[in-house]
């Protein structure tokens, strides 16, 4: 079955599709073969844009790190994809004390933590460039996945954005990446990192940010939206199925398929686990709600969910992940789906009621 995937263009000479294809299970939830073929499907339905991160798949562990660059790679040899017919974003590390397995945790973001990752994405997928490279979280306190309330007292000195800058401006310089991506960003974050591109770094062009954005989390659409239409730089829209709970598969009365992520890794996923908790009588409430209009207007809960990101003046794409082919098809049927005036005031009232209780 074909389906028309829009597309947008990201920069001048970057165009994408409207649908990103996420690689994170790959190598954990998904071998080397069922990878394949959730490319090989993406691909062939129209799908150019592909993202991962040096520390994929998850949950992270050492043994598997670097895996769904690699697997990436080899389907662009083995199935003898031209590369210019694909755009491949991936994502460089912030410090987290753990994940010592990378950089010593990594420790930070300085240039020789940011060079040395790139280099190693380069050489785990066998390619020559990276369409996109992206900070995959600030080396600086923010309130992250789930935190909402900034803490003055939790602030440390950060490594400076023109460090930052100037270690992706070489690796442009150079030709080993194309665009610079943030993610996981703040207003503030959005803001210097322009201002310093544009006087100190020689004119850097940041085109796209990849945060959270769904119907159950739409912080984007206050300081991060006004920032993002004024400087020019498009969301590039992850978890649009909040780990799978707008889909609506976690209401079953045995909670939900044991090898959904929520479930088969319980206990081992503290984003999703904290961020997406349905024992909050407000998630649960707001995700039903979103279930229940896509049920009454004949509209499959996926599809809602995915056009309804789709619709956002300021989204290039919708960042998505898939284990099965089916759940990729669902994914591509929002292609094909308007969403009424009817159906958005619904949506808008639910919002409403719970306000973004998946921050």
């Amino acid at each position: 079955m074909a389906f028309a995937v829009p597309l947008f263009n990201l920069a001048p000479d970057l165009t994408v599709s409207r649908l990103c294809l996420g690689t994170m299970t790959f190598g954990e939830q998904n071998t080397l073969a069922e990878s394949f073929q959730l490319l090989d499907k993406a691909f062939n339905s129209g799908i150019n844009f592909f993202d991962s991160a040096e520390m994929y798949p998850v949950p992270q562990r050492a043994e598997t790190h670097g895996r769904s660059e690699e697997y990436f790679g080899r389907w662009i040899r083995e199935r003898n994809v031209p590369r210019d017919s694909v755009v491949f974003a991936t994502k460089v590390s912030g410090p987290s004390g753990q994940m010592s397995w990378i950089r010593n945790g990594p420790e930070s973001l300085d240039a020789q933590n940011i060079t040395e990752a790139i280099d190693n994405s380069l050489l785990r997928v066998k390619t020559d460039y990276i369409d996109l490279y992206q900070i995959h979280w600030p080396d600086r306190y923010v309130p992250m996945f789930g935190e909402t309330d900034y803490d003055p007292l939790r602030h440390y000195t950060p490594v400076g954005f023109e460090e930052q800058l100037d270690a992706l401006k070489r690796a442009v310089d150079a030709g080993k990446i194309r665009y610079i991506g943030l993610s996981n960003e703040t207003p503030y974050g959005i803001m210097k990192f322009q201002q310093v591109a544009k006087s100190t770094a020689g004119n850097l062009q940041i085109v796209s940010v990849q945060n959270a954005y769904n119907l159950l989390c739409r912080n984007f659409d206050s300081a991060m939206a006004e920032c993002c239409h004024n400087e020019r730089i498009s969301l590039l829209a992850y978890s649009p199925l909040a780990m799978g709970i707008l889909s609506g598969k976690y209401f079953a009365e045995d909670g939900g398929p044991s090898n959904a992520r929520l479930n088969l890794f319980k206990g081992r996923y503290k984003e999703g686990e904290s961020r997406y908790d349905l024992s909050k009588s407000n998630v649960l409430y707001a995700a039903k709600s979103y279930v229940e209009i896509a049920s009454r207007y004949g509209i499959h809960p996926v599809s809602l969910a995915i056009a309804f990101i789709m619709r956002h003046s300021l989204v290039a794409s919708v960042v998505f992940g898939a284990t099965k082919v089916w759940q990729l098809e669902e994914v591509l049927a929002a292609c094909k789906v308007n969403l009424s005036p009817e159906i958005i005031t619904e949506i808008n009232k639910v919002h409403s009621r719970f306000p973004s209780p998946c921050p």
